[in-house]
């Protein structure tokens, strides 16, 4: 006879879990960051998505932790997951993101904010206009374009889709060269603003083409895999850092869709990224901290109650449900759920968002217990992920608790 799920303030009492959103490491709860400085040290406001998947947003935010500079944050929806606020529209009315201002001034499009935040603070060791900085952001653009020629179109006939592929992996050797003309991982000699430029469209090429394509950036190019190795050991970038099954069902909104080429290798990545294992995949490779779990326990908890709420699976106890799964990941007994709570726990693991969420260990931890807890039920799974929009992301069913 398998034993009943811990209660709520039982498994509240397994968890230590904290974080100071302030001063401690890149987070992406954070409404204010200091870095030891007094709040009156704060010239610099910083609109972001919500969800933390705009990647120019993304570049900016890394920028800003990795300078150290004092500032706030506001968060704005993006149109594919919910209305924009009229309280942004009014004061950007493009409603494009990110916006900053910066000692009263509103700046828009990333790479002028960069421009803006390095005339105040000073570059990141080498500034967006240096002779050195320059071939390689516009490389960086040249590779964007090649990975959304293969991506985001879909193909009439395997030559098609093999002339995307070869256009591709041509730019990745182009950067792969770049990368090696250094003594060290990065695109320059040190760390810098070439490595925030390169960061956001990476991580999500390093996914994307991952699920999509059954091609893996990180693992088939040493340069990029030197890179990203070198990326985890920074906090500011594991701070901002995503994971494969967020991006992979992230992008297609934002990018008018992403296309799968139908290959084996595309087909097993595709089911390892979407069922798992997850702790296997190539998305995150440092060594996993000891409190993932507890901190995917705090987040739970935090939410529960919305969690619960805007679940649209009616069948089975979702609330028992949900603390077999949580009972699971921290005690590692079985316990079997209700009958039918399966839909449910699986429409939970399909919509973890990392960092949004939690980070990408404890999302992995979070998933994994939610599965193999559903799959003592049956292998039902979830309603689909929506490809067009992500309404079933819209933040405002969480706004009321940060």
């Amino acid at each position: 006879m398998t034993p009943a799920p811990l209660s709520w303030p039982e498994l509240e009492a397994l968890t230590d879990f904290q974080r100071d959103r302030v001063n401690g490491p890149t987070n992406a709860q954070s409404t204010l960051r200091l870095f030891g400085q007094p709040e009156s040290a704060v010239q610099v406001t910083l609109y972001r998505d919500n969800h933390a998947w705009c990647p120019y947003c993304q570049k900016v935010w890394l920028w800003l932790e990795e300078k150290q500079v004092p500032y706030r944050i506001e968060k704005v929806t993006m149109f594919c997951y919910g209305q924009k606020e009229i309280w942004y529209k009014r004061k950007v009315p493009s409603g494009m993101l990110p916006a900053l201002e910066l000692q009263g001034n509103l700046i828009t499009e990333s790479d002028d904010i960069l421009m803006a935040l390095e005339q105040v603070y000073g570059p990141l060791w080498k500034g967006m206009q240096d002779l050195a900085v320059m071939p390689l952001r516009r490389l960086e653009r040249v590779l964007f374009r090649a990975w959304c020629n293969w991506l985001c179109y879909p193909t009439r006939w395997p030559r098609q889709e093999q002339s995307h592929r070869k256009a591709f992996v041509e730019v990745v050797a182009r950067v792969e060269q770049a990368i090696a003309a250094t003594p060290g991982p990065y695109f320059l000699e040190e760390f810098s603003t070439a490595d925030v430029i390169f960061t956001p469209y990476v991580e999500r090429m390093n996914a994307s083409l991952y699920y999509y394509k059954g091609y893996s950036l990180r693992e088939e190019n040493p340069g990029f895999s030197a890179w990203f190795d070198a990326m985890e050991t920074r906090p500011t970038y594991r701070g901002t850092q995503s994971d494969f099954h967020t991006h992979a069902h992230d992008l297609p909104p934002q990018m008018g869709g992403c296309w799968e080429n139908g290959e084996p290798q595309m087909l097993a990545n595709k089911a390892q990224v979407d069922q798992g294992p997850w702790l296997g995949l190539p998305d995150a490779k440092f060594p996993e901290p000891e409190n993932s779990r507890q901190e995917a326990l705090h987040r739970v908890i935090k939410h529960r109650h919305n969690i619960i709420r805007v679940n649209p699976t009616p069948d089975g106890d979702f609330d028992e449900a949900l603390r077999c799964a949580l009972s699971h990941m921290i005690t590692g007994e079985v316990y079997d759920p209700p009958a039918g709570s399966e839909v449910g726990l699986r429409y939970l693991r399909d919509r973890i968002n990392v960092p949004r969420d939690m980070s990408i260990y404890a999302a992995k931890r979070l998933r994994t217990a939610l599965e193999e807890t559903a799959a003592q039920v049956s292998d039902r799974q979830g309603p689909p992920i929506p490809f067009n929009h992500r309404r079933d992301q819209d933040p405002q069913e969480f706004k009321a608790v940060s």
